[in-house]
């Protein structure tokens, strides 16, 4: 079972709704149990479901995922 969820600040919400707008790929990194991962993802969308912000992306080899937004560590830009 999760723990319950823990909204992430506001800027870094949009900063994630602009990455799909602009389809601007990020370097991503994010704990998926006790384990960190870092990768480079597109971002395909973020949305809201059963009372928690969701994130799906696919990584480098083309793998789509969807993780909760509080999972992430932390994430930046890659330029183009």
């Amino acid at each position: 079972m999760q723990a319950p969820y823990r909204p992430i600040p506001c800027v870094q919400h949009e900063r994630l709704e602009f990455a799909v707008l602009r389809r601007t790929p990020l370097l991503l990194t994010y704990e998926a149990g006790s384990e960190r991962i870092t990768t480079s993802v597109q971002v395909l969308d973020v949305y809201t479901r059963d009372g928690a912000e969701w994130l799906s992306f696919s990584d480098e080899t083309g793998q789509e995922a969807v993780i909760r937004l509080d999972q992430i560590v932390e994430f930046q830009e890659r330029p183009l």
